[in-house]
Parts: structure tokens; C-alpha cells; sequence
């Protein structure tokens, strides 16, 4: 075997540390290129972030309102201002409690919620059912003298120039407490219906006088007629 000089030796090793310059290069250059995986978020994931950072844990409630008569919801979304902005998990763990809540009579009431320990307490207003809408012709009226009054509801046409439905007549109010129909007068008498005041009057006459001026008159006016003819 032929013996490697020192000249040869020096080649090879020029050239080894050649290639290990090279092949150390390529890999640093490599990695350099290599870009870092991408996280992508869909527009689901953002979304589900946004809306669960906006839940809240305050319950505000509403300020309920229903007519006379009218059955009370069961439903606790129904009595929370901030429905929307709740944590569900929340909202199912709610306790409604309307039982000072008395649907049949108009008032202010107290209805509470429950979470966990706390109580939030919310006002409930029941009211009259609304009445239907009608603008009343009062009649002034004249009367003999010691003749009955009358306050029938289904007699209130004696007052009331329109004609009245059942629901109108049951809501009427009508005060003859300063008429004296035993005395002569012109007397004030008053109707309400729902929350308006309408006056009218009654003149109290005495049908005997008022006959004897009546025929006094006739007499006069025959007596006059006769002396003209004459």
C-alpha cells in the first residue's frame, strides 16, 4: 500500500473541513427559512371569546306591569331586565317567588328573585283593566217638586243624552247628594266615569204654582183677545 504524504494529508483535510463548512451552512440557512406554525382561530372560537367575556353575574330586574284579573308569568326570564347578558348556567338556577302578588286586586307588590344567598327584590303593579273611551252629554233636567230621584245605572238615560253599553253603565257614578226634591232649587248634580267629573243640573219646580201662572196667563191673553174683538 502506498503511503499518504503530508502534501495529500493536508488535501483531504482541507477538503473534509471544506464540506463541513458547507453542510453546517446549508442547515443554519435552513432553519432560518422555516417559518413557525400558525395558530388560526376561526371566526367561532373569537365569537364564543367575545360572548363569554360579556356574561355577567348582576341580575337587574324589571319593573312589571298587568291589568286586574290577569294570570301572573312563571317564567323568570320574563321578570330580568338583563336576559341577554346573564350566564345560562345562572339564569337556570333562579328562584321566582310572585306569591305577594295578589292578581285580582289593583296595587303595588313585591316580587323577589333568588340566587344562591341573595335576594333581589322587584315591583309588581296590577291596575284597573281600562275602561272604553266616551265623551258623556249631561242632560239638565227640571222636576216636580217631592218627585224621586233616580240612580238606577239601567235608568241613567234620565242623565245621559248617549246610549251606554253594560260595561260603561257598571262604571258609572252618579251624585244627587245636593239635590232637594223637596224644596224648590236649581240643584248641581255630577257623573264620573272613568276619573272624568261631569256636571249637570236639576230644577226642582212646584207643579201647582207653575199650573195656576199657567192658566192666569191663558186667562190674560183671552181677555185681551176678547177686548180687541170688541
Amino acid at each position: 500500500m502506498k503511503k499518504i504524504t503530508k502534501k495529500e494529508t493536508k488535501i483531504i483535510g482541507f477538503a473534509l473541513a471544506a464540506w463541513g463548512i458547507l453542510f453546517i451552512g446549508s442547515g443554519i440557512t435552513m432553519n432560518l427559512m422555516a417559518e413557525p406554525p400558525k395558530i388560526v382561530k376561526t371566526d367561532f372560537e373569537v365569537v364564543q371569546k367575545r360572548v363569554s367575556e360579556t356574561k355577567t353575574n348582576e341580575i337587574k330586574l324589571k319593573d312589571m306591569e298587568l291589568e286586574i284579573n290577569q294570570p301572573l308569568s312563571v317564567s323568570v326570564k320574563d321578570y330580568l331586565e338583563n336576559l341577554e347578558e346573564i350566564d345560562l348556567g345562572i339564569v337556570r338556577n333562579l328562584k321566582l317567588d310572585t306569591s305577594m302578588v295578589n292578581p285580582q286586586q289593583a296595587g303595588t307588590y313585591t316580587y323577589t328573585i333568588a340566587y344562591q344567598r341573595k335576594k333581589y327584590n322587584g315591583t309588581f303593579t296590577i291596575k284597573e283593566k281600562e275602561l272604553p273611551k266616551v265623551d258623556l252629554t249631561i242632560k239638565n233636567i227640571k222636576m216636580p217638586l217631592n218627585s224621586p230621584l233616580n240612580a238606577n245605572p239601567e235608568d241613567l238615560s234620565i242623565y245621559i243624552e248617549e246610549e251606554l253599553t253594560e260595561e260603561i253603565k257598571n262604571n258609572i257614578i252618579i251624585d244627587l247628594s245636593k239635590v232637594k226634591t223637596n224644596q224648590e232649587g236649581i240643584y248641581d248634580y255630577t257623573i264620573t266615569y272613568n276619573g272624568i267629573i261631569y256636571k249637570g243640573k236639576i230644577e226642582v219646580y212646584q207643579e201647582q204654582i207653575k199650573n195656576i201662572i199657567s192658566n192666569k196667563t191663558d186667562n190674560e191673553n183671552k181677555e185681551e183677545i176678547t177686548s180687541e174683538k170688541k
